[in-house]
């Protein structure tokens, strides 16, 4: 589930204004969602699949050169065109003038460099969504290690909210970025995971039962989630339902993968069982 919270109108601007809007704001780029090129609310990202990610590549390592050669293995995997470079110097050209045109940089190639082996995309990391997820995780994380759980939860929380669908979205992605992709997807689970257990540290426990019941039936083999529900449940006076959470797990895992629930799962487990036993 993503929060779907970020709007913005396509539009291009043309070269009848040659000369940059210095007093615009900060150009911003998203890549946990739709890949937008933002600024004032106006996405200028191109709409052509192979530029889109052509960009995607340049805005995933901003500052960094980019090597041409990874660039090729993205867009065409292991049978690039015989015009390969003729065709990268197209694209480069063109995703320049989408800058020149839109009035994004006094210069196309001030923001987009060439620098052997590769490209530049002069662009500052706090500029691109992925590196303000991160920054949010990594304080969610120091202020759990501090016991601060409920500014802990609200960091991570921000950092889900910057999320808005499936990352790169409108790419067609190849082999870099879907890998990529898959990153972070998983940093996503994970920070999800952080942010329930600093809720449950801070003291929720009826407030999070229907969300992570609606998260195990999205993702029933996700032990992690099972587990919390388990332990909500418990804590809320539920032991029974969290048996039951337990062994309808237990079931799904054994049909399906044919393996036990993890070590911690078992000892959970236990633990609700031995609170039923007489003293």
């Amino acid at each position: 589930m993503y929060a779907g919270s970020r709007v913005s109108d396509k539009h291009h601007g043309s070269a009848s204004n040659p000369n940059p809007d210095l007093s615009a704001s900060p150009i911003r780029f998203s890549l946990l969602g739709p890949l937008e090129l933002v600024r004032d609310g106006i996405d200028y990202a191109p709409t052509t699949p192979k530029l889109l990610q052509v960009l995607a590549m340049l805005v995933m390592s901003p500052g960094k050169i980019v090597h041409i050669d990874t660039i090729v293995q993205e867009l065409w995997a292991n049978d690039p065109p015989r015009s390969v470079r003729t065709t990268m110097h197209t694209y480069v050209y063109q995703l320049r003038r989408c800058i020149d045109e839109n009035n994004l940089a006094p210069f196309g190639e001030t923001m987009l460099a060439t620098k052997p082996p590769g490209y530049v995309f002069r662009i500052d990391p706090s500029q691109v969504d992925v590196f303000e997820f991160q920054t949010l995780q990594k304080r969610g994380r120091e202020l759990q290690l501090k016991g601060m759980h409920i500014e802990a939860a609200q960091s991570f929380r921000a950092a889900l909210d910057l999320w808005a669908g499936p990352p790169l979205a409108n790419v067609n992605c190849g082999p870099v970025l879907s890998a990529y992709a898959v990153d972070l997807v998983e940093q996503r689970r994970s920070t999800l995971h952080l942010r329930i257990e600093a809720d449950i540290a801070a003291g929720m426990r009826h407030e999070l039962i229907g969300e992570l019941r609606s998260l195990v039936t999205a993702n029933p083999l996700d032990e992690a989630l099972h587990g919390q529900l388990i332990r909500v449940l418990g804590r809320s006076g539920r032991r029974s339902d969290a048996l039951a959470t337990y062994r309808q797990l237990r079931g799904r895992l054994n049909n399906e993968l044919g393996v036990e629930p993890c070590d911690d799962l078992q000892v959970l487990h236990h633990g609700l069982l031995s609170e039923g036993e007489p003293a």
